[in-house]
């Protein structure tokens, strides 16, 4: 009889302490979301702005799906562009003729030549514009498109922002460097570097 009571007893400061910890408060909720449901109400986004820091760099904005932000300009910045100062007649018939290699010092090394040429991304009856594989004509400036055709993982990462580099910071308006930004198109890889060292002798001769 005795044990029985005792355990009544013990039932009921369980469910004593079962719904004082459920008991609300103003300042307690049930989960994280309910938390920011309820203090989020009176929040009207930020006055935050990575603007101040994007430089003096000329930017193109693009909508990739759901995704709209701002990569640097690229044709500005190739030296030899537009293509059509020198690419003035068709491919076959520049070819065997007496003049300078413009492109001499270029090696292709992305695929190999049974799957990749200058051809597969040059557009030869445009050389203005890059081509996809389907040969629909892309603009320089959106190059980006050319590696979506087999990097589709990275790509879709870089549209959401999880793969590349971000330029100014994480504060809207968002810009971000593309493939070409970090990828020498020709030759991809990037060679695997030791990090860089944190010099603790200069750091306290600094103090």
């Amino acid at each position: 009889m005795k044990s029985r009571k005792n355990i009544q007893i013990l039932g009921f400061l369980f469910l004593s302490i079962l719904a004082s910890s459920c008991g609300h408060k103003e300042e307690k909720y049930h989960s994280v979301n309910d938390r920011i449901k309820v203090e989020g109400k009176n929040y009207h986004g930020t006055s935050i702005s990575s603007e101040a820091f994007l430089g003096d760099g000329e930017f193109v904005e693009i909508t990739e799906g759901e995704h709209t932000f701002l990569i640097p300009e690229r044709k500005g910045k190739i030296k030899l562009y537009a293509c059509i100062e020198c690419h003035s007649k068709p491919l076959k018939e520049l070819q065997g003729k007496v003049i300078k290699k413009a492109h001499w010092n270029i090696e292709l090394n992305h695929a190999n030549s049974n799957t990749m040429n200058c051809a597969t991304c040059h557009n030869s009856k445009d050389m203005n514009s890059l081509k996809s594989i389907t040969g629909n004509k892309i603009d320089f400036n959106k190059s980006y498109q050319l590696c979506n055709q087999c990097h589709t993982k990275q790509f879709e990462d870089w549209k959401g922002g999880a793969h590349g580099k971000r330029i100014g910071g994480w504060a809207p308006p968002r810009a971000s460097m593309t493939c070409v930004n970090c990828h020498n198109p020709h030759k991809p890889h990037i060679e695997s570097r030791w990090p860089s060292r944190f010099n603790t002798q200069t750091e306290k001769e600094r103090k």
